[in-house]
């Protein structure tokens, strides 16, 4: 089944005919007492969502979270954002759809990535730490889940390789600010850079475009879970110093910052209150440039209200690139024969 419509395409007043993935399936109740369903749907591109007033048994069947849809309808607008106006869904079976067009990944090359976390790796100092990083970003198949796992749910790096590009990001913020302020133990801040999420490895399960919460990641939770598994890789190695776990399991503990942001205890130690500033710092930077890359006009603009950060952002989208610019030039040469755009010349 060859899919021609992808989310970030959509504009209001689209006709919707093609397959989705159903990413969000949520009962509700109008004033009235009847129940319809809050759907939301995705591919590659992005997500959008919408009701479905009438309600039955076989629709009910037909959305659930990673089940394959035909969705016909239209999109419109409320409350200043694109929603759909569902008419028709009906299932699609997993082998009729290209799993490419669902599938959410890093735009980063992953393997250059993974060469540049390593090479951290191996500038790490400390013995001990340096062998217990092996342990996570050598040793197979943890390597591998981590170099495939999504960094979040939602809202940040919530796509395959998200936790290595998420990770390595911090660690190199986090190399600078070593030597940026003095007293900083470099050896102990890397380590805790690029294991302090590393519990998102058991915590999410990801397939396609849909991630959730294992049952053990939403009852322990990643900060607990990736203290547990650094603990009992340490416990391999010989001689290990019971301080220096503390303080790298202190560092995965803290790093959320408050107790009300899902820290068991909030950072008390120089490296912990650097990490904790800089992994929030990362996942904010990579939400702003998801709500980059969707916006399609050009010049600053005001997005949607971001729950997250409890606020509008104004924002800009990223200038196209030498090489898409020639592309929309042909294209609009297309679309106005006779009439050529006026291109300033390069100077290089």
């Amino acid at each position: 089944m060859h899919k021609t419509q992808f989310v970030d395409q959509l504009k209001e007043g689209d006709r919707l005919d093609d397959v989705f993935l159903v990413k969000t399936a949520r009962l509700a109740e109008t004033r009235a007492g009847k129940p319809y369903l809050i759907l939301e749907i995705a591919d590659r591109s992005g997500e959008i969502g919408g009701p479905i007033w009438d309600l039955d048994d076989a629709v009910q069947r037909v959305c659930q979270v990673g089940q394959f849809v035909q969705l016909s309808g239209q999109v419109s607008t409320y409350q200043n954002k694109l929603q759909l106006k569902i008419d028709a869904v009906r299932g699609v079976e997993r082998n009729e759809v290209d799993l490419a067009d669902f599938l959410l990944v890093c735009d980063q090359d992953r393997e250059a990535l993974a060469r540049d976390l390593q090479a951290l790796v191996a500038s790490v100092k400390n013995p001990f730490l340096k062998k217990l990083l092996a342990f996570f970003f050598k040793k197979e198949p943890l390597w591998q889940r981590f170099q495939e796992a999504p960094a979040a749910k939602g809202i940040h790096h919530a796509y395959v390789g998200g936790l290595l590009e998420h990770s390595l990001s911090v660690a190199r913020i986090a190399d600078q600010l070593a030597t940026h302020y003095s007293g900083v133990d470099r050896s102990l801040l890397l380590a805790g850079a690029l294991l302090h999420d590393v519990g998102k490895v058991e915590e999410l399960v990801m397939d396609l475009a849909v991630i959730d919460y294992t049952a053990q990641g939403r009852l322990k939770g990643h900060l607990v879970m990736g203290s547990e598994m650094v603990a009992a890789a340490a416990a391999t190695i010989k001689d290990f110093p019971p301080e220096l776990l503390t303080q790298l399991q202190h560092l995965i503990l803290s790093h959320h910052g408050r107790q009300e942001f899902g820290s068991p205890t909030v950072p008390m130690t120089i490296e912990a209150f650097l990490l904790s500033f800089v992994d929030d710092l990362d996942a904010k930077m990579n939400l702003m440039e998801q709500l980059r890359k969707k916006m399609k006009d050009p010049g600053l603009q005001w997005t949607e209200y971001q729950r997250s950060l409890e606020r509008y952002l104004y924002l800009g989208p990223f200038e196209l690139q030498e090489e898409e610019a020639v592309e929309e030039a042909e294209r609009a040469i297309k679309r106005s024969p006779g009439q050529t755009p006026v291109r300033q010349q390069t100077l290089f």
